[in-house]
């Protein structure tokens, strides 16, 4: 339960989010257990002066579908706004409100891998929440691959005033595109995240057993002496030593080809919208062309006073093309703009790990 008095007041901007240990518990369980499919679920709490406590969450179930073709783990994507979830999720806050519990719908929250969540079905998700539920949600994105390494990565998003008034609108051309100064930066904001434990799960991290040391502890030789030694391994709260490995993360060649799979379809797109360009180009110098053989043909009526002919028939005999939309790109390169975030933070780790061993690395560099 949330330890403050609601003051749900749409003036307050939304500022961070506060999420209970047992709700990301329950998150990784449900991702886990799911990986490498797409899990999703609903989140609840209260939303107190700007920090939206999330203290609950409850799966979405399983969508079932004998369709030839059909992709499950697109269905999964898409459960958050599925009419029979929708239903469901409402029956679960009802019950949540009987007995008492924090029954706020705050959001939803799906699990991905790699990063890879920056699509049109999280933008068709969020938007349904902010616009048919409550506008003050938010998407928790739990990244599978990077927990399983010992490193939490939960992250809020929210989509922003901006993108969600174009969205509206459903116009993604390049003219709407230049009148709202619309960047693929401005599609999400991103929220800070905190974790939150009860007073008496805290009292109990601090008073666990530990057996102090009976004599000196030498210095370790290598990483294999750190987690052999049985008096930091029997600590249930020594540090997670596996930050001090120097090998090379392994997820960074993963990332690079996601991130050349994403520069390729926008390459793609870019390669649409230039042929419609030449299309376009196309039409346009037959529309031209016609409009200057109808006038000359006109003044020649006019000389033989003749009734001129219609002028704007073009616009029945030609047929512009349409312009396609530009979301996809945005997308496109948001999503490369957060695989290039995630190598950057690769290299900067394995970077600093290797400059502080670069003595032990190159000969002679320990006696310059």
């Amino acid at each position: 339960m949330a330890d403050s008095t609601p003051t749900a007041t749409k003036d307050v901007p939304l500022r961070a989010v506060q999420v209970e240990a047992l709700v990301i518990s329950r998150i990784i369980k449900h991702g886990s257990q799911a990986f490498p499919s797409v899990a999703t679920g609903s989140l609840v709490g209260m939303d107190v002066n700007g920090t939206l406590q999330i203290t609950n969450s409850f799966p979405f179930p399983v969508v079932e579908s004998n369709q030839e073709g059909h992709d499950g783990s697109n269905a999964a994507a898409a459960a958050p706004r599925a009419k029979s979830n929708v239903a469901y999720q409402n029956e679960m806050v009802k019950c949540l409100r009987e007995v008492n519990v924090d029954a706020q719908n705050a959001g939803w929250y799906m699990t991905t891998s790699m990063g890879n969540f920056i699509n049109l079905t999280t933008v068709e998700n969020q938007f349904f929440y902010q616009k048919e539920i409550n506008e003050r949600t938010v998407a928790l994105v739990h990244d599978v691959s990077r927990t399983s390494q010992g490193a939490l990565s939960l992250r809020a998003f929210r989509l922003s005033n901006s993108f969600t008034t174009s969205y509206k609108e459903g116009k993604f051309t390049t003219e709407t595109l230049q009148k709202s100064g619309l960047r693929y930066q401005d599609i999400f904001t991103e929220l800070p995240v905190t974790v939150h434990n009860s007073h008496v799960l805290t009292s109990f991290l601090h008073q666990l057993p530990s057996t102090p040391a009976k004599k000196d502890l030498s210095l370790p030789i290598s990483l294999a002496t750190l987690e052999n030694d049985p008096s930091l391994t029997s600590n249930p709260l020594v540090p997670n030593l596996d930050s001090l490995d120097l090998s090379i993360d392994p997820f960074l060649e993963k990332t690079c080809d996601l991130m050349l799979d994403s520069i390729e379809s926008h390459h793609t797109e870019q390669n649409n919208y230039q042929f419609y360009q030449r299309s376009l180009a196309r039409e346009q110098a037959k529309i031209t062309q016609w409009q200057a053989k109808r006038k000359a043909e006109n003044a020649q009526r006019v000389i033989a006073k003749q009734t001129p002919l219609p002028e704007d028939e073009w616009q029945r005999l030609f047929k512009l093309p349409q312009e396609p939309s530009r979301l996809e790109t945005l997308l496109n390169s948001r999503q490369v703009e957060q695989y290039a975030r995630q190598v950057d933070g690769f290299t900067a780790n394995v970077s600093a790990k290797m400059f502080a061993v670069r003595s032990n690395l190159l000969p002679g560099e320990a006696e310059a």
